[in-house]
């Protein structure tokens, strides 16, 4: 009998586990910072003009080992969803990436989940799934090449490229 109460409980921990990974999780206590604060509606929205917010503004970071999408990016996705939902046709990478910490196997997972993280939230904005690639570099595009805490900070993040 308690064998079965066991197996009963490990089903639900793991369907529980399931469904947690299911969402996009979100950062509910990070603070205000480099978001979309020059984005207004006065500003050319077009992502191949230097110019632009959609070109200016397309890394979202990441947390040490988080794939967590922070508040603060929430209007940055925001300003690149609009902008896609309102051209359908226009296709997007979501490309992951790691700082040069740990297995190349284990970052390659983690910027695919931060790739997938951001998505999921384009998606729920409106976007359609055939518009978004996610993938991940891991560890193998840095924007820093330094070793210090900030060039790590640098290269966790998750850069939204449009493709032409």
């Amino acid at each position: 009998m308690s064998s079965r109460i066991a197996k009963s409980l490990s089903i639900a921990a793991l369907a529980a586990t399931l469904a947690a990974c299911s969402s996009v999780p979100l950062d509910q206590n990070a603070g205000s910072g480099s978001g979309n604060e020059g984005a207004s509606s006065g500003q050319i929205m077009d992502p191949f003009n230097p110019q632009s917010p959609l070109a200016q503004q397309r890394s979202v970071y990441f947390d040490f080992n988080q794939y967590v999408v922070k508040d603060q990016y929430r209007p940055l996705v925001e300003m690149h969803s609009k902008y896609l939902t309102a051209h359908a046709q226009q296709k997007i990478h979501i490309e992951g990436n790691t700082d040069a910490r740990g297995s190349a196997e284990y970052n390659l997972a983690l910027g695919q989940r931060r790739s997938d993280a951001v998505a999921k939230m384009m998606e729920l904005l409106g976007v359609n799934a055939n518009q978004i690639e996610a993938i991940s570099f891991g560890k193998e595009r840095p924007k820093a090449t330094g070793t210090t805490e900030a060039d790590y900070a640098e290269n966790r993040r998750a850069d939204i490229v449009y493709q032409r």
